[in-house]
């Protein structure tokens, strides 16, 4: 028996309880009651779908009513149950007495047989994508066939036929093809073999190009906003992906509360209207934080926006946070962003910085300019660093702890390629700064900096494999006071577990661990979804490896390495962070914990 499955597939009816209630106002007692023996999950389909359970509570239901329904029932079922996959099951379907002066009984017994198995599967295109030689369309197609979720030798059924219908034509409709749609899509089953073959064509039809935005809801803040922190240029091919990376642009913007964008796949192709719905953000906003961890204690924090200034229409964002070991208030202006995407800034901060051994007074002063793209960052500006050391006794000479003074020009780049956020499965990120100056206290020396950081992400088994490393050096003369805030430090939570906030620094003759001119930072962290019935839960076990090491010069760089386990979960309030590390050379466990959020 061949049995030709189309696109649609076979509807199932709506699903009744599987011992239904007696209908209001009907008889008593239902004409027949219905016992289905079968394979468990043939039984659970049969007994919410199978038609004879409409007729149960039918009055007056004479024997040949009856008869006829029980004839029509095995046809039901099979098609019923070839929606499981199983195109040849053995069927008796029989009527019993009931006990004495009961009701009859219909039986469905059912011995399913073998499922049918996929034994080749066809996908073809038409529209542009079928001919098209860009390397994005030749990706794309290669893409659909390659995660086509119901290869040759999967089992078969109408479920996982209709799930990965729909995944194809979501990858279709993705990017380029909005107005994608399955052309035409035939299961031809063969009963006697129990093989299935599958035939789909995705028809993508024109190839989308965005036009110009439409913007809606506008009424607060500068029209030319929307535009250029969306960054959809007229031209650009369509991608579902990066139109909600806009999106998220402009939410996270703190211009705009919500923000939706839609293009109509039903629009001229050449130039779609990029619409944009938008909900502004009120003028004056504050936020409330609270946090923990193992380096700073508790934590309070308090931040407020003010999105238009008055006579400059900057955006100024003022933060203060309270905590044991830095705390410090800063203040940022910012412009909006010029038709090139770059951006005016000043910034200001004020610190103090308590690592038990010394406390450093730092004021930072910052004028320049940044872009932020699709994946990548660029800062360019000029900063003053002021900082001011202090130990509670024998304080060491300032030139050893960053007690100074500097001017510098600043260039930073970053990029991030990441298979998605916030939580991404691979991917990498690099980053660079690089900055000279002159110290503006004693002898006034130039000096040069320079930071490189890089973190890839990668699969492995069912978790994956974090790597993370950072190098910096300060070139400068001996007799070169420059700020701590422009040196180095390390250790603590989110750099060398195992060892306490900053702990990992240069050792002066007079016993205390100041800054140094040289860094080299390390980790490689396993990270393992904790997962419930083959499911991915909120929870994730990581085990680490850390090691950094400071010093003034690069020979002299000696790592101290931790190494630990740790817990992650993704709760309400925010990331969670527990790690139990070992610090090798102070030969002592850690617990580090890390949680805050913000309301």
């Amino acid at each position: 028996m061949l049995w030709t499955l189309l696109a649609a597939g076979t509807a199932l009816a709506q699903e009744p309880p599987r011992s239904s209630p007696p209908p209001e106002g009907g008889p008593e007692r239902p004409a027949f009651n219905l016992e289905v023996r079968a394979p468990d999950n043939v039984r659970e389909l049969l007994e919410r779908h199978l038609e004879l359970q409409r007729y149960r509570w039918v009055p007056d239901l004479d024997e040949a009513e009856l008869a006829r329904l029980l004839r029509l029932a095995e046809r039901d079922a099979r098609e019923l149950i070839g929606t499981l996959g199983y195109f040849a099951p053995r069927l008796d379907i029989r009527r019993e007495p009931g006990a004495a002066g009961g009701v009859p009984v219909v039986v469905v017994e059912v011995e399913a047989g073998e499922p049918t198995t996929i034994s080749e599967v066809d996908i073809r295109f038409e529209g542009d994508i079928a001919g098209s030689e860009a390397p994005d369309a030749i990706l794309q197609r290669d893409r659909i066939r390659e995660q086509w979720r119901l290869p040759a030798g999967r089992r078969f059924t109408q479920e996982a036929w209709d799930d990965a219908k729909s995944q194809a034509l979501r990858e279709l409709v993705a990017r380029r093809y909005p107005a994608g749609k399955v052309g035409f899509s035939l299961a031809d089953v063969d009963a006697a073999t129990q093989r299935a073959s599958l035939g789909l064509r995705l028809d993508s039809g024109p190839l989308f190009k965005l036009g110009e935005m439409q913007v809606g809801g506008m009424e607060r803040y500068d029209p030319v906003l929307v535009p250029r922190l969306a960054r959809l240029p007229p031209g650009t091919i369509y991608d579902q992906d990066r139109i909600q990376r806009a999106q998220l642009r402009l939410v996270g913007s703190g211009y705009f509360d919500s923000a939706f964008i839609y293009v109509d796949p039903s629009s001229d192709p050449n130039a779609a209207p990029v619409q944009v719905s938008v909900r502004e953000s009120p003028l004056h906003k504050v936020v409330l934080g609270v946090g923990l961890s193992t380096d700073a204690g508790p934590r309070v924090s308090a931040e407020y926006t003010h999105n238009r200034l008055p006579g400059l229409g900057w955006r100024a964002v003022t933060k203060m946070q309270l905590d044991r070991k830095a705390p410090f208030i800063s203040s940022e202006l910012s412009a909006v962003p010029g038709a090139d995407g770059w951006r005016w800034g000043v910034a200001g901060r004020i610190e103090r910085v308590d690592d038990d051994e010394l406390v450093t007074h730092s004021q930072m002063l910052r004028v320049g300019r940044s872009r932020s793209e699709e994946r990548i960052d660029r800062n360019v500006y000029v900063q003053f660093d002021r900082s001011n050391v202090r130990a509670d006794v024998g304080a060491p000479p300032p030139a050893d702890t960053g007690d100074g003074t500097a001017l510098s020009a600043n260039y930073v780049w970053s990029g991030r390629y990441f298979d998605r956020t916030p939580y991404p499965s691979r991917g990498f990120a690099v980053g660079a700064e690089v900055g000279a100056g002159i110290t503006l206290v004693g002898s006034r020396s130039p000096f040069q900096r320079t930071v490189l950081r890089g973190l890839q992400i990668q699969p492995l088994a069912r978790g994956r494999l974090q790597w993370r490393a950072e190098g910096g050096a300060v070139l400068a003369s001996r007799a070169a006071r420059v700020p701590s805030t422009q040196l180095f430090r390390t250790g603590g939570d989110t750099t060398v577990r195992g060892y306490g906030y900053r702990d990992i620094g240069v050792l002066q003759p007079s016993g205390v661990v100041g800054p140094g001119r040289y860094l080299a930072v390390g980790s490689i962290e396993w990270q393992q979804p904790i997962r419930r019935d083959g499911v991915e839960t909120d929870f994730e076990g990581v085990v680490f490896l850390d090691a950094g090491a400071v010093a003034d010069r690069v020979r002299d760089l000696e790592p101290s390495v931790g190494i630990g386990t740790g817990v992650r979960l993704r709760s309400p309030l925010g990331p969670v962070q527990v790690d139990l590390a070992y610090g090798v050379e102070p030969k002592r466990l850690r617990l580090h914990v890390n949680l805050g959020t913000t309301f």
